[in-house]
């Protein structure tokens, strides 16, 4: 008896619930959709060794015209993010992220902008910490260089990580960040 009441009292509960209204704007209504380097290639960064699993410039453009070739931007994908592991371990003289100039010789704005001229979106990864999960330099105290690095990049998606801070960072730190991102 005592589980048919629990029962009916859920049912009960679960019916009496009021429809909950959305504001309709048309924005957001899936997603993002799109493809992350992480999940296969993560931190593959010694080509020599396996260039087939290699996180290099070579891969991110075969993404690109695999997207647009293979019917990938009518399914509504649209984003081609790279993940952690991009850059050079050391930034440049004037405070800057540089990418590995090994795997990626043309820099990150020939890829945002290859990636653009065929109607998808580019996006790259940064955490909040000095240093990325992964050991390269983050954004933490870089929060205006690095937002005004990836706008002239033209990045359209910025996968923001939080290793090696604490809860309380995360609710400063992304907020810091994403005021930087409105400021260029």
């Amino acid at each position: 008896m005592f589980y048919f009441r629990c029962v009916l009292f859920i049912l009960f509960f679960a019916l009496s619930l009021d429809k909950v209204d959305l504001l309709e704007n048309g924005m957001a209504l899936t997603p993002p959709m799109g493809w992350m380097s992480w999940g296969y290639y993560m931190c593959s960064t010694k080509c020599e060794e396996d260039e087939d699993k290699c996180l290099n410039e070579k891969l991110i453009l075969s993404v690109a015209d695999s997207f647009y070739n293979e019917g990938y931007q009518e399914a509504g994908y649209e984003y081609i993010i790279i993940d952690d592991c991009w850059s050079e371990r050391q930034r440049d003289e004037n405070g800057r992220l540089v990418p590995d100039k090994r795997r990626f010789p043309r820099g990150m704005k020939f890829l945002a902008d290859y990636i653009h001229a065929k109607g998808l979106k580019f996006g790259i990864y940064t955490n909040i910490a000095n240093v990325t999960c992964m050991r390269y330099p983050g954004s933490y105290s870089h929060l205006d260089v690095d937002a005004q690095t990836f706008a002239e990049w033209g990045v359209d998606y910025l996968k923001v990580d939080g290793c090696f801070v604490t809860e309380d960072y995360l609710n400063v730190g992304y907020i810091d960040l994403g005021l930087a991102l409105n400021r260029t």
